[in-house]
């Protein structure tokens, strides 16, 4: 049996975490990150990290999944943004 609500939290947290790839890569490429917020991108990783809590607790996957993902892309970005300011 098809659990199309596992699928949408999966499509959800594809697409969520896939929307950060764009920036890592231009930061990546271009070695700059001076237009990226510091501010917004360390209450990105809290809330992502918080999620993440929130998924182990209540044992749900596609939550998990998605930002374990979320959590590593944020972190090169901030990672990045330190590195080449």
């Amino acid at each position: 049996m098809v659990d199309y609500v596992m699928i949408l939290g999966f499509a959800a947290g594809a697409l969520t975490t896939l929307a950060l790839l764009p920036q890592a890569i231009k930061s990546w490429k271009t070695k700059s990150t001076k237009d990226i917020s510091f501010a917004w991108i360390i209450v990105l990783i809290v809330g992502v990290a918080l999620w993440l809590i929130y998924g182990i607790l209540i044992d749900s996957l596609p939550i998990m999944v998605a930002n374990i993902f979320t959590l590593i892309l944020s972190s090169i970005i901030l990672i990045l943004k330190i590195n080449y300011k």
